[in-house]
């Protein structure tokens, strides 16, 4: 008797790539033994709908798109409450999550790992109730991700981010914020900051250090100061080009749970997502929650 896979991708992320190999796709996981049933998402939140709907029908989901899709349709598989292993076959233009699984790049690879039966029981972050996957970021940048066009990063890539993320610079907007965690409390003016699970972020490797384990049960936390001078803000831009913690400009730290509170709205991303925006948030890790197909 055939097993029940769902499929669900987003035809435009990555150039659209997918049209050309999506037969090759649905083959590799037929051989695999399953009945595969496709479903290309129409609209943002369309994945975390349908997954939400029919993970209970399922023997196991399999997404495609970039780290946003994964983003929805894992928050889909927690809110139905049905605990299946998902697969994922990477197609956006950075794929943080899937280079730090070493899922391959290949889409018709990807999806021989999908459709396997090596399972990693993952770490995902529970944002005031949110999911993501691997990142919660705010400040400088941040908005960058969701305010740029999906067709100006098919054609750009990571130039995009960049491009768009200078006319930022102008103005750079500082969060004056309380953030407690392990019983230390941190006040402080701060220009970015990410909560993550990745070992890399922005498709840059290292960032968030070299000891990074994603089934730890803690996160990897970096919070930029707002600098005062040129002399500082060169500091800071010195310790993330040689990803070395060496200036107090910047907090770096693990945990499993942390605590922001602020005096006005901040935005947020999740997975490169617009997250909402905030004046209190709790960000918990919860350890092993999800199940990836892993190579």
């Amino acid at each position: 008797m055939s097993k029940k896979l769902l499929f669900i991708y987003n035809p435009f992320s990555g150039k659209g790539l997918i049209k050309k190999h999506l037969a090759d796709i649905i083959d590799a996981m037929v051989k695999k033994g399953f009945e595969v049933t496709t479903y290309p998402t129409q609209a943002r939140g369309d994945g975390m709908e349908k997954a939400k709907a029919e993970a209970a029908n399922y023997d196991r989901i399999v997404c495609s798109g970039g780290d946003g899709t994964l983003d929805e349709v894992m928050t889909g598989v927690m809110q139905s409450g049905v605990d299946i292993p998902i697969g994922y076959i990477p197609a956006g233009s950075t794929n943080d999550f899937a280079n730090s699984l070493k899922i391959p790049k290949e889409m018709p690879k990807a999806a021989v790992v999908a459709a396997g039966n090596h399972i990693f029981p993952c770490d995902i972050g529970d944002f005031n109730g949110d999911t993501f996957v691997y990142v919660a970021a705010f400040g400088l940048f941040t908005e960058v991700s969701y305010q740029t066009s999906q067709q100006m990063k098919n054609i750009l890539g990571h130039v995009a981010y960049l491009l768009e993320g200078i006319k930022h610079l102008v103005d750079i907007p500082s969060f004056t914020m309380q953030v407690e965690h392990d019983g230390t409390i941190i006040q402080d003016k701060f220009i970015y900051g990410m909560v993550t699970n990745s070992m890399s972020v922005g498709g840059f490797k290292g960032i968030t250090g070299d000891d990074v384990k994603l089934d730890d049960g803690v996160f990897e936390v970096t919070l930029i100061k707002t600098p005062r001078n040129p002399i500082e803000l060169n500091q800071i831009i010195r310790a993330l080009t040689n990803r070395a913690d060496d200036t107090d400009m910047i907090y770096t730290f693990k945990t499993d749970e942390l605590k922001f509170v602020t005096n006005k709205e901040v935005p947020w991303t999740l997975d490169g997502e617009f997250g909402g925006k905030h004046t209190e948030l709790l960000v918990r890790n919860l350890n092993k929650r999800v199940q990836i197909l892993v190579p």
